[in-house]
Order: structure tokens, then C-alpha cells, then sequence
């Protein structure tokens, strides 16, 4: 009996251990392993640049009126055409101005003013910039930029340099010689950030030197600016 229990003790400690070892021991998981950082200096992969996407058609209205911009030009095409605009021998800039309103009321040469409208493009950037006329108050609805041109012409096109808030002409009118006002051109303005307005239409029959521009300007909200309006058409009709 005194040789059996150091026996029987040394099993039941055995046992003991081996439960310990059960209770305390882990598991191999079924988890992936998270993998390890990548070197700081290791390139990741490229992402797929996206395919290319036609530019959609303006659209053409019954009486043959189109609205397009420059906006969807890539960037090599975009700088060509704007050089192509500002020195186009059928186009001309407007001498003079007026607004509904003009930011601070400005007048004359002042910033901000109907007259800054007139000339050829100088606002380089799209942001607010003094040399673009803009309304008094942003988002209040219905302005418009009246301009007059050197030259009266059977026209084909007027091109709107928009400066901020792009997007928010509605429509374009012109008069003829006799003073009647002749719409030629109503509907969504597709212009985003700094880039013409093209208003297209048959040319007309009758000789004009004064644009009318129609905003709503609660369309686009914050401030609205027009850099420049540049007329387009021909001494024969």
C-alpha cells in the first residue's frame, strides 16, 4: 500500500497537468493571417484609368438652335480652341455694356461692372475675379448682361465666356437695326467652370451689333460671372 501511492499520486499529477495544458493551450485558427505592411517605398499598383467617353452631341432645337461648351474639350484641344475663339477674324468683342445689376453697383470701368464684360477674355482662372462683370446679389434670380458690338453682322453664333458659377445662362437674344429683340436660343446652359457658352443658330436674316444674356442666376448657387461675349457672323447674309 505504501509503494502503490506514490504511484497513484504521481498519476493523478500527471492527469492534472495534462488538463492545465488543455485549458491554457490555443487553438490553430481558421482566420487568415493579416498580412504585413507593404515597404513605404513600394509603388502600389495602378488603378485602371477609366475608358474614355464620347462627348455628347448639343442638342439641336426646332429651330436649330444648339448650346455646346469648350468644357468637355481635353486639356491640349481645350487651350486650341480658346486661342482659335479669341483670334477668330469672323468674331468680335463687344466696346460697351450695361447689366441689370452690377456688384456694388458698380459703373463704368469699375470692378465687377457691366463694362468689364466688354473686350476680349482676361479672367484666367475660375474664381472671382474684378475684370468679369457679376451681379449685385448672388443667387436672386433672373439677371442679364446687354452688349453692344462695333459692327452689325448677320450673325451665326454667340460665345459666352463664363468665369464663375458657370452654368446659369437660360437664354440668348440679339437685336436687329431696328431695335426688335429676336430670341435666338433658350434652354439648359452645359458650361462648367472656365469655358465658353456656344450658342449656335441659323444665321439670320437680319443684321445685329447688340447681344442680350439671360441668367437665372439662383440656378447655380453663389456668384455668377461673365468674362466676355464674343459675336459671331458675316457682312452677306
Amino acid at each position: 500500500m505504501k509503494r502503490l501511492f506514490p504511484l497513484l499520486l504521481c498519476s493523478l499529477l500527471l492527469l492534472a497537468l495534462a488538463a492545465c495544458n488543455k485549458s491554457t493551450g490555443t487553438a490553430e485558427s481558421t482566420a487568415k493571417p493579416v498580412a504585413t505592411n507593404p515597404s513605404p517605398t513600394a509603388a502600389a499598383p495602378a488603378a485602371a484609368a477609366p475608358a474614355a467617353q464620347p462627348a455628347a452631341a448639343p442638342v439641336v432645337n426646332a429651330d436649330g438652335s444648339s448650346a455646346d461648351t469648350t468644357a468637355k474639350l481635353a486639356a491640349t484641344d481645350w487651350a486650341l480652341k480658346q486661342d482659335e475663339i479669341k483670334h477668330d477674324p469672323k468674331g468680335q468683342w463687344a466696346i460697351s455694356a450695361t447689366a441689370s445689376s452690377a456688384y456694388r453697383d458698380a459703373k463704368g470701368p469699375q470692378d465687377w461692372s457691366a463694362e468689364q464684360a466688354a473686350g476680349e477674355p482676361n479672367a484666367e482662372k475660375y474664381q472671382d475675379d474684378s475684370h468679369a462683370w457679376a451681379p449685385r446679389d448672388q443667387d436672386s434670380g433672373i439677371e442679364w448682361l446687354d452688349l453692344k458690338y462695333a459692327k452689325p453682322v448677320y450673325a451665326t453664333e454667340v460665345r459666352v465666356r463664363e468665369s464663375l458659377g458657370s452654368g446659369a445662362v437660360i437664354k440668348v437674344e440679339l437685336y436687329d437695326e431696328q431695335g426688335n429683340i429676336h430670341k435666338v436660343w433658350q434652354g439648359v446652359d452645359p458650361t462648367t467652370e472656365l469655358n465658353y457658352l456656344l450658342v449656335k443658330f441659323p444665321k439670320t436674316a437680319y443684321k445685329t451689333d447688340r447681344v442680350k444674356v439671360t441668367l437665372a442666376t439662383n440656378v447655380i448657387p453663389g456668384w455668377n460671372e461673365i468674362d466676355a461675349v464674343q459675336l459671331v457672323g458675316s457682312d452677306k447674309p
